[in-house]
């Protein structure tokens, strides 16, 4: 078997290539007078290669000879395209074989593209913190884990709100995380902080955002969730598809809470996890000093965002409301428990919605209210707007008052209808 020699690099073979350190003592030992074969015998090397560092005067690095590259070229294309089609190198092999006609294998360009994937990865972790004023924003999320409760393993919810500016803490135990869990976590976070924020920025939950385009940025959200916010008075803000560090507060308060509150513990009943949590929230998350702000949450609540969230009035809470839907019949009024409220007549054949609370009927097309009645006590009730009449001819005024449901019946009899008597003679008799 013939061994084949290692490749020459530069007039030395790749094992004869000697570290900067070593080709030093060469040239000491040399200049002492050690001659070249006494040195290679002491570094266990050919005399040629003493001989030749001997030459060079020290050591040089190893020069390897360059070969070209597939890709060599195509370095700025190749960003261009691995950026459109986020970091797909499979995409991008495609189109160098369909535009270039290079045919290589995925894993080279994965290689040739590694640095802009790290590159990605960067942008995709970066964020600039936004600060909030106190009483602007308050951030929702949800995070679940398996908590022993009565020895047993139990799947448990966590609704976590955080306002964006004292960073106070809010925290709720649910079984599950549907819409109602979502909209009783909110409403007991208003109730924990004693006041509404002006929004709530929200994760992309599907129990809360029906449709959220990541090009337009357009957010259709769930219908229940609008009635909510406009019941409260907030606004709802979903943060962009896939980029959840935007909503970076409750993200951190969700582990947090997670490793904090609750890792490592076990309860005997739900209810000693709610008291758990209802102490934590008091006597830990509220005192803590927050690494951020450097403050106690509780202090710069106190200090500054208390007085800056709008009061709640006493208001129940929303599920106590009812929240409907009513086509505008053609005199001019939706029904509601046997009981008419008016509109304006142009929404007639309309579809509105209709929010029951607080003794009120409040109905809303296209996202603004059009008419508000005090809710009918009783059945067979008749509550009219005349202003909701304004420019309909032909039509007397209407009233409150008991009795059916009728549309409103022109003042004056058309010319065209005439007496049953003239149409009898007409006939020559009665029918």
């Amino acid at each position: 078997m013939v061994q084949q020699r290692a490749p020459q690099v530069d007039g030395l073979r790749r094992e004869d290539v000697r570290t900067p350190d070593e080709v030093a003592v060469m040239l000491r030992l040399h200049a002492l007078g050690w001659g070249t074969r006494r040195i290679a015998a002491e570094f266990g090397c050919s005399r040629n290669t003493v001989k030749r560092y001997v030459e060079r005067g020290g050591w040089a690095p190893l020069a390897v000879a360059s070969r070209p590259r597939t890709l060599d070229g195509l370095e700025n294309w190749l960003a261009e395209r691995f950026r459109r089609h986020r970091g797909n190198a499979d995409v991008v092999r495609q189109e160098l074989l369909a535009e270039h006609g290079i045919s290589i294998s995925l894993r080279t360009v994965e290689r040739a593209v590694a640095h802009l994937r790290r590159e990605l990865a960067a942008e995709a972790r970066a964020t600039v913190r936004f600060e909030t004023p106190p009483g602007r924003q308050m951030q929702i999320d949800f995070g679940g884990m398996n908590v022993v409760i009565g020895s047993q393993a139990i799947r448990v919810f966590l609704f976590v709100a955080t306002l964006g500016y004292s960073r106070r803490i809010f925290v709720q135990a649910f079984r599950h995380e549907r819409q109602t869990a979502w909209l009783d976590g909110i409403e007991g976070a208003f109730r924990h902080f004693g006041g509404l924020p002006a929004e709530i920025l929200l994760d992309n939950a599907r129990a809360l955002v029906a449709h959220h385009d990541t090009q337009t940025r357009e957010v259709v959200f769930n219908e229940r969730l609008h009635a909510f916010a406009r019941y409260w008075g907030v606004r709802p803000r979903a943060c962009a598809p896939y980029r959840a560090r935007t909503k970076g507060k409750d993200e951190r308060g969700v582990g947090y809470v997670k490793r904090n509150a609750i890792a490592g513990r076990s309860f005997a009943s739900w209810a000693a996890l709610e008291a758990h949590l209802a102490w934590w929230m008091r006597e830990i998350a509220d005192q803590r000093v927050h690494g951020t702000t450097g403050e106690p949450p509780i202090t710069r609540f106190e200090r500054d965002e208390a007085t800056a969230l709008r009061p709640i009035d006493g208001r129940p809470p929303f599920r106590q409301v009812r929240d409907l839907f009513r086509q505008v019949h053609s005199d001019c009024a939706i029904e509601i428990d046997t009981n008419a409220y008016s509109v304006p007549w142009r929404l007639i054949g309309e579809r509105v919605q209709v929010t029951v609370a607080d003794g009120w009927v409040r109905i809303f097309h296209a996202g603004d209210e059009v008419a508000a009645h005090p809710e009918a006590a009783g059945r067979h009730h008749r509550l009219v707007e005349p202003a909701h009449f304004q420019g309909v001819s032909g039509l007397r005024r209407p009233v409150s008052e008991p009795g059916p449901i009728s549309a409103p019946m022109p003042e004056a009899e058309s010319e065209l209808l005439r007496p049953l008597a003239e149409y009898e003679h007409a006939i020559g008799g009665g029918w």
